[in-house]
């Protein structure tokens, strides 16, 4: 590898570094990147989250120190300035666009990839139609301007061409990195059966962020239904205000509250997929899945609600899992039934997660950048 590659910085612009998939997404690929020669510097709006001290230790941290989006051009075109980055990976909306305005307040003209990680005309839909509009518009005027925009699924990426008033060509689809996890050792097992409580029965998981759209509300009333009462379901994630207390207290009126167990967030998943039966994604809508990926590493069953975008595309539309209309609480335990009574080929499961190698992204982002 050339000494010049190794000089080359490639600066992640993220919000910051909280306990999510696009967040645990950026730092996976800046380990690929930067096993192929490139110096990686995460860039955030503000220095925290629960991925900050993993990311710190391997990477170098830039505080904008901007609470508010709208700061935001000015601390990045003075960064981009001072640090003069060879490349730009902006993650997320509104900064994707707060990024493009940076890039042109400065006389440094790096590469600036634009990702979006949802569907956003669905993540921002209960904002209304006025705000929608105007996002439209923004996303409109400064999209076009970037040398790449990039999503993370087909679904995402027709949404983004559509927002964005761009052929559907012009939106690159990469799907996100997730690296192969190992078997934890049995000390970390042992953690974990203590939140299964040891209790006979088979073990189902669900991880995500206790956030509406991810609709535990129904995979709760669909565990109730199913024909297993011995079953046990943890709900790995954690989310804000009393989401937590409305689901317990869901789970209390279905009378299934000792069979449910809350672990919170946990920075590393793996003892909660290795000690599973099965994997259940009841979400309204995704960006990507990766969690479904993540469930494939271990060779767990898979079931999914057919939602957009990401599952049936990880999935192969049903191959590698069970895939249910989204909101239907009966097929969704009908599914998991099935799922847990019959055999799944772990060798197939793991193998389909290793078409999302950090690796592969890596080599793809990078191309895609002219960085190769």
């Amino acid at each position: 590898m050339s000494d010049s590659k190794r000089t080359l910085l490639i600066s992640i612009l993220l919000p910051d570094l909280s306990g999510g998939g696009a967040e645990r997404v950026m730092i996976d690929l800046a380990h690929a990147i930067t096993f192929r020669g490139y110096e990686v510097e995460f860039v955030l709006m503000r220095a925290h989250g629960e991925f900050l001290h993993e990311a710190q230790t391997e990477f170098s941290i830039v505080d904008l120190s901007t609470p508010r989006t709208r700061n935001v051009p000015l601390a990045l075109a003075r960064y981009l300035f001072n640090r003069k980055p060879c490349a730009v990976i902006a993650n997320m909306w509104p900064l994707t666009s707060s990024a493009v305005l940076g890039r042109l307040l400065t006389r440094h003209k790096c590469k600036l990839m634009l990702v979006e990680h949802s569907i956003l005309s669905r993540e921002y839909a209960p904002r209304g139609k006025l705000h929608n509009t105007i996002m439209a518009l923004v996303i409109t005027a400064t999209y076009r301007i970037a040398d790449v925009v990039l999503a993370v699924s087909k679904g995402s990426a027709k949404d983004t061409a559509y927002l964005a008033a761009l052929k559907q060509n012009r939106v690159n689809v990469v799907n996100n990195p997730i690296p192969q996890k190992t078997i934890p050792d049995a000390y970390k097992t042992e953690l974990v059966d203590n939140f299964w409580n040891c209790m006979p029965g088979q073990r189902i998981l669900t991880v995500g962020s206790l956030k509406a759209e991810k609709n535990h509300s129904l995979l709760l009333k669909s565990f109730a239904l199913m024909s297993h009462k011995d079953a046990k379901l943890i709900i790995l994630g954690s989310g804000k205000g009393d989401s937590e207390k409305r689901l317990r207290n869901l789970a209390k009126e279905l009378r299934i509250d000792k069979r449910v167990f809350f672990a919170g967030f946990h920075a590393d998943p793996s003892p909660f997929y290795a000690t599973a039966d099965l994997f259940v994604l009841s979400s309204d809508y995704e960006g990507f899945g990766n969690v479904i990926v993540e469930a494939l590493s271990f060779g767990l069953p898979v079931v999914s609600t057919d939602c957009p975008s990401g599952p049936a595309e990880i999935l192969e539309n049903g191959r590698f899992g069970r895939l249910v209309p989204v909101g239907s609480s009966v097929e969704l335990a009908q599914a998991m039934d099935v799922a847990l009574d019959e055999p799944v080929n772990c060798y197939d499961q793991k193998r389909r997660a290793s078409d999302f190698g950090p690796d592969i992204a890596a080599c793809k982002y990078l191309n895609l950048l002219n960085l190769s």
